[in-house]
């Protein structure tokens, strides 16, 4: 079975810059775009970020962009500094077969990590 594993959320500070990792099983990385998307409560599903298959091309949302880092090795990580009480909400990364920054062109989803930013 496809899975997509995040892990690297918490309660974090503001100010905080924790790493967000995703690690994935039952595909074949290299194939697929990937993107990091979060959802606060009561909130629509919104993208954060996006990187193609070979990671040269990238994309940000303008609520992280200069703040926040996509990138790819063997997995898929979301750096983000200077976090705020607003980027609050559970982020999720996916994989699909576009770079995109819409949620229906991602067909493989994470279970999503917790990310609490305290002030």
């Amino acid at each position: 079975q496809v899975q997509l594993v995040e892990s690297g959320g918490g309660l974090v500070q503001a100010g905080g810059s924790p790493r967000l990792s995703c690690a994935t099983s039952g595909l074949t990385f290299s194939n697929y775009a990937m993107g990091w998307f979060r959802q606060a409560p009561g909130k629509e599903r919104e993208f954060v970020a996006c990187i193609s298959r070979s990671g040269g091309i990238t994309y940000y949302a303008g609520a992280v962009k200069g703040r926040f880092t996509i990138s790819r090795d063997n997995a898929v990580y979301l750096q983000m500094n200077s976090l705020k009480p607003e980027d609050t909400g559970v982020y999720y990364c996916a994989a699909g077969f576009l770079t995109s920054q819409h949620p229906a062109q991602y067909g493989y989803w994470g279970q999503g990590t917790q990310v609490t930013v305290s002030s």
